[in-house]
């Protein structure tokens, strides 16, 4: 600026109270302008364009200080003072940003709204040789236009207590890290690693896999039956006591006997009870809810599920409206909305659904006791944004993770679904109750846009013709049914993710990586979308269990995350937890050090010798999954891939077709003598054979769990009808139009490339 010089309207520099027909010398004035530091360049470019030209905003990329990888990192003796690095190549990033905020006017942190987030500005300002003090801090919970500017007119200092907390989760993890990995690595086998919260969650599944093996299925019967009054339409209905017991039939005999004798029975109507049944609308998503609605109802895992998150809530380019927000932030353990929100999405059911769709008051959502309620729920930024407005815009699993957020949120304030429900109790003799149950939807009131429990198939009607009390029934069939009792399911990503939660294991942001690093250690193995201990996972466990009992200790791992909160909230000092976790910690570890000695890894010796020195390879465990090593090593380093046989015939050579995986690790099946021959498949070959050609059959897996069985004969008569052609033409069609939209993307690149050139 210049200093007492008044400026005109037009910029120029002008005298006060004279004016001049002399040509004015334009005055060129560098104005400062404010920095903003946020994570990540996709959303440094959408805040930008909100902020305007005072603002420049840049990309921190992350964290730019860290612990050392090479060493502990942690004076343990004073106070546990951290050695802070700048991480490797990061050092050209933070050259500019400190050119930038020596040229900038003001320096906001604008890092995420979460405690890892308020470490990074607390690293920033290290960096930058800002004040912590200082008013350098702003937070927003969506990037939209009005929380942005409203964020920069509130900043506010650093948050050390939250800043603490995020130092003492990462200086545990470092002092289990860092001190009980070489244990591993000197009685089982190198490369190991042991983590506080990772291990806790590999004895989870260890002890659901025991209790798997350890299940003997039980034997038991039900027994249905087909009733009909008159010449009316059958129903069903369910024997449920016997002499007044809950019915309880273990074997075929005791059944068919019971089954004979209930069909000389008068069956009369002994009770029909009407009424009518209210299904509430489910909370708006948090982290945990987001994650386990994702992998059961899109087959996405934590990861994938996070990753499009934090897409949508970076900002996504609506067309001429430019790079938009779509979500709020996404790592949140709170179910609470905003008065604003809640004012927007209650007009828009009103418009759209009408005034019977919307209730009196909004719904509220108790939020759990252990919630840090830090930020809102994950929401659309702008409900008027439906998945139908920006179709367009997204790519497919994009847009199918947007409509189930938008959809729930929607769905939450809306008024419950409406049944009226029929209640039917049988008398068979003496001796026999049974039961029918009928449901019919009278009013559909949030299932008009999230069913809920399956978001892709609706409630059925289950009618059931009028009846009355004293109505004689007859018996059109008899349905008896053999079951046996199954063990407790293995884990996939939802019910993982659940199960962390309800054991407050780790907190929202954690779960995924959680579940990607224990894949990645080869701890656990996901098969069939369900989660396997490795023979090393239960090695490592077992003595982890033995000698570290509190590291995979549920209760202790929660108690120490609620520490964590506390010191979140200023009312517990770091340096006191860190001191209690670690002086018994370098106790255990030195005795178990003494105790314990080599631990054998049972190796898995296959039928397929080395190619070099003829030994049989044996099975190994990498971080890609299984391979083929020579058990010569170090003398001989040959491996193989571990290909697994389908026991079906390529149709092209005759060769075994066997089981591989992509560079991305997506499995496929291919022909054994590739390359000379190259026939692949995506879906898994079977044994069976066509009944009308002969040759052998494909089982497709659809995302939902669903299998669909087709002849791979392409020629064959059973495939010009069948439900696989249709699918595979609309992947044809999928596949084009990606193409098709990546070389118009293309296209207007160069085109805008071109531009520049022109203009410079």
């Amino acid at each position: 600026m210049l200093s007492g010089v008044p400026r005109g309207s037009d910029g120029l520099a002008a005298e006060k109270g004279k004016t001049s027909t002399k040509t004015k010398a334009k005055t060129k004035t560098k104005v400062k302008k404010t920095l903003v530091i946020v994570e990540s360049p996709a959303k440094a470019k959408t805040i930008e364009k909100y902020l305007g030209k005072k603002y420049m905003v840049r990309a921190s990329m992350g964290h730019l200080r860290d612990l050392p990888k090479s060493q502990f990192g942690i004076d343990v003796d004073n106070d546990f003072a951290p050695k802070y690095i700048n991480i490797r190549g990061k050092g050209d990033l933070i050259k500019a940003l400190k050119k930038d905020a020596k040229n900038a006017d003001k320096v906001y942190l604008a890092s995420d709204p979460d405690r890892e987030g308020e470490a990074i500005a607390w690293h920033l300002a290290f960096i930058l040789g800002l004040n912590a003090e200082d008013d350098c801090r702003i937070v927003f919970n969506e990037i939209t236009k009005p929380a942005i500017q409203e964020a920069v007119k509130h900043p506010r200092h650093i948050n050390v207590d939250q800043v603490d907390a995020q130092q003492a989760r990462r200086m545990l993890d470092r002092i289990v890290g860092y001190k009980l990995s070489p244990l591993l690595w000197r009685k089982v086998r190198k490369g190991l690693s042991a983590g506080r919260v990772q291990s806790v969650t590999v004895k989870l599944i260890c002890d659901r896999e025991k209790e798997i093996q350890a299940f003997e299925s039980v034997e038991y019967w039900t027994v249905g039956m087909k009733l009909r009054k008159d010449k009316s339409a059958m129903f069903e209905a369910e024997l449920t006591h016997v002499d007044g017991e809950k019915l309880d039939l273990h074997t075929e005999a005791e059944t068919n006997a019971l089954v004979d004798d209930f069909a000389k029975q008068p069956l009369t109507v002994k009770t029909v009870k009407k009424s009518e049944r209210k299904r509430k609308p489910a909370a708006p998503f948090t982290t945990s809810s987001l994650q386990q609605d994702a992998a059961r109802k899109l087959g996405f895992t934590s990861r994938k599920t996070m990753m499009l998150a934090q897409q949508l809530y970076e900002g996504i380019e609506l067309g001429r409206q430019g790079a938009t927000g779509l979500i709020t932030y996404m790592r949140t353990d709170s179910t609470r909305l905003s008065d604003v929100a809640l004012a927007e999405v209650r007009s828009y059911i009103e418009d759209s659904f009408g005034a019977d769709y919307m209730p009196p008051k909004a719904n509220i959502y108790v939020t759990g006791k252990k919630a840090q309620d830090a930020h809102e729920a994950i929401r659309p930024t702008n409900v008027n944004l439906t998945p139908d407005a920006v179709e367009k815009y997204l790519n497919r699993d994009q847009l199918k993770l947007y409509t189930l957020i938008w959809q729930r949120f929607t769905a939450s304030q809306m008024v419950p679904a409406i049944y009226d429900t029929l209640s039917i109790q049988i008398q068979g003799g003496p001796r026999y109750t049974a039961k029918a149950s009928g449901s019919k939807l009278k009013f559909p009131g949030f299932t008009a846009v999230y069913a809920g429990a399956d978001a892709n198939k609706k409630e059925k009607d289950v009618l059931l013709p009028d009846l009355a009390e004293g109505d004689a029934l007859n018996i059109a069939k008899m349905l008896p049914q053999q079951h046996f009792t199954e063990p407790p399911p293995r884990y996939n990503d939802a019910s993982l993710v659940k199960t962390l939660e309800e054991k407050e294991i780790g907190r929202p942001s954690t779960y995924a990586p959680i579940i990607e690093t224990i894949q990645a250690r080869g701890y656990v193995q996901r098969i069939d979308k369900h989660f396997q201990p490795t023979e090393l996972g239960f090695v490592v466990v077992d003595m982890l269990e033995e000698y570290f009992k509190s590291i995979v200790d549920v209760k202790f791992t929660a108690d120490l995350e609620n520490e964590l909160d506390e010191i979140a909230e200023g009312k517990v000092e770091k340096n006191q937890l860190l001191r209690e976790f670690y002086d018994p910690f370098a106790q255990t570890l030195a005795a178990a050090d003494e105790a314990i000695g080599h631990v054998e890894l049972p190796e898995e010796v296959s039928d397929v010798p080395c190619d070099i020195c003829g030994r049989m390879m044996v099975v190994k465990q990498g971080r890609y999954g299984k391979f083929l090593a020579c058990p010569g090593f170090p003398d001989c380093r040959n491996t193989k891939p571990l290909l697994i046989d389908t026991g079906v015939k390529c149709p092209k050579c005759g060769g075994a077709i066997v089981e591989r995986k992509s560079h991305r690790g997506r499995k496929f099946y291919g022909c054994k003598n590739y390359p000379e021959c190259d026939y692949t498949t995506w879906d898994q070959p079977q044994q069976e054979k066509c009944p009308k050609c002969g040759a052998f059959m494909l089982k497709h897996h659809y995302k939902n769990g669903r299998g669909l069985t087709y002849c791979s004969n392409d020629d064959c008569e059973t495939r010009i009808d069948h439900p696989i052609n249709k699918e595979l033409e609309k992947m044809r069609q999928r596949a084009e139009a990606k193409k098709a939209k990546e070389a118009e993307a293309a296209a207007e690149a160069e085109k805008k490339s071109s531009k520049t050139k022109k203009k410079k």
